[in-house]
């Protein structure tokens, strides 16, 4: 018997086409898809900002643009808006959680995209998100175009120009060192050891604050009575720096080293005692704003002469101490910045790029951390 072969009716040939050809561009259409979340990707798009760019047809400027990290950040968020799209392009990129909702804030009270890279730059999520919610202000590029401007700071900015009528620069460098405050007022207090730690009038340690790895000097270096300890690190290069003077034919010794928080309250209420509260303020830190306490310091002796300044071996310092990273803390002509009068023996150690860029630059430790490393 011969087998009958099966046919389908015309309908239903008709109905697999039409279902054939469906999937068929269903196929070609997530082909097109994946790929293009593919290219995206490969431009440095997150897999969401893509399928964001696909599905609200900005492929081909985005492909155009190439990486934008501003970018892909408008296009993960939710507060995306259209009208901004060339805007978001020129504004440099900050990992701040508001980042796009605060770029819109501000687009819309009138800041120029520039000025808008500079506020975001100059601080973090929270400041400018506060700053985003004030009514547009004056001398943005005049003072946020410093390279260690702060946002927060910029209403004290404008006031201490105001007063004190200095420069951008100027301006900027004073306030970050709190100039604009009277001092020991309202410090800035610090608990954790850091090798870098500015200490100041407007900058305190708390009885907290203790080095991570002190070391006692070695006797035949120490010019005071008792041990003598500071942090290993400042240790080594002073011994290489007074190796290199003994070549010279100088004698460096050391007279005073890390002191605790309360070796400093007793230092202070010695001295308020013998000489006045005069002297104090001019001469002697309060506990928890000297220097000492970080371990980073050094007072330096020459051993056959008792004033330091008029030694040779303080001659060899102002020369020679930066190759070793060490610093003149209080220079004679900066009392105005380090409000402290000159003590030609009191030496920081900063390392030797440091020491070396603030000895080229006849700058201050206050003001090269303002510029470099203040966050």
């Amino acid at each position: 018997m011969k087998k009958k072969k099966l046919k389908l009716r015309k309908g239903a040939q008709k109905k697999l086409i039409i279902l054939g050809a469906i999937i068929l561009v269903i196929v070609l259409i997530l082909g097109f898809y994946f790929t293009r979340i593919n290219e995206l990707h490969s431009l440095g798009y997150s897999k969401e900002a893509a399928k964001n760019i696909i599905f609200k047809f900005k492929y081909s400027y985005v492909r155009d643009i190439g990486e934008n990290k501003t970018l892909n950040a408008a296009f993960e968020s939710n507060n995306y808006e259209e009208k901004n799209l060339d805007s978001y392009v020129k504004i440099n990129y900050q990992n701040q959680k508001h980042l796009i909702s605060n770029i819109n804030k501000l687009l819309k009270k009138g800041y120029s995209v520039d000025e808008v890279s500079l506020i975001i730059d100059k601080g973090d999520d929270e400041s400018v998100t506060l700053f985003a919610k004030r009514d547009k202000v004056k001398y943005i590029e005049e003072f946020l175009s410093v390279d260690y401007a702060k946002l927060a700071n910029y209403d004290r900015y404008v006031a201490y120009k105001e007063k004190e009528n200095d420069d951008a620069e100027t301006t900027v460098l004073y306030v970050n060192m709190d100039f604009d405050k009277e001092d020991y007022v309202d410090p800035l207090v610090i608990d954790e050891f850091d090798d870098y730690v500015l200490v100041n009038k407007h900058r305190q340690l708390s009885s907290l604050y203790v080095p991570d790895d002190l070391v006692t000097i070695d006797a035949d270096y120490v010019k005071a009575d008792g041990d003598i300890e500071i942090e290993r690190n400042v240790a080594q290069a002073f011994y290489k720096m007074a190796e290199a003077a003994s070549e010279d034919g100088m004698e460096l010794m050391v007279s005073s080293g890390y002191r605790s928080y309360k070796d400093q309250e007793e230092v202070t209420n010695t001295y308020l005692e013998l000489y006045g509260q005069n002297y104090v303020d001019n001469y002697v830190a309060k506990p928890g704003f000297s220097e000492h306490q970080t371990a980073m310091s050094l007072d330096i002796a020459s051993k056959s002469v008792d004033t330091f300044v008029n030694s040779d071996e303080y001659s060899w310092m102002m020369d020679n101490a930066y190759k070793y990273g060490f610093i003149l803390r209080y220079p004679k002509s900066k009392e105005d910045i380090t409000g402290y009068k000159c003590e030609a023996w009191h030496y920081r150690y900063v390392g030797k790029k440091i020491a070396k860029y603030i000895k080229e630059h006849n700058i201050t430790y206050d003001e090269y951390y303002v510029m470099f490393l203040d966050d």
